[in-house]
């Protein structure tokens, strides 16, 4: 999918580029096939679902 030279890292790295964002609908797809979502979540192209890892914002607080 990914036509950059060098190609992209694959679908475990975290370095790839957005080819298509959807902001109204919350999902961003990767030059890796793989789709993340606004929640942290993620579905890579072999159909392996990442459940979402936000922080959330009470800890964050704590920690400031």
């Amino acid at each position: 999918m990914c036509s950059h030279q060098p190609s992209c890292p694959s679908s475990d790295s975290h370095a790839p580029h957005v080819v298509s964002a959807h902001p109204e609908q919350g999902w961003s797809l990767l030059c890796n096939g793989a789709i993340v979502f606004d929640d942290s979540g993620e579905l890579l192209p072999d159909g392996r679902v990442v459940a979402p890892h936000r922080v959330p914002v009470a800890r964050l607080a704590m920690a400031a």
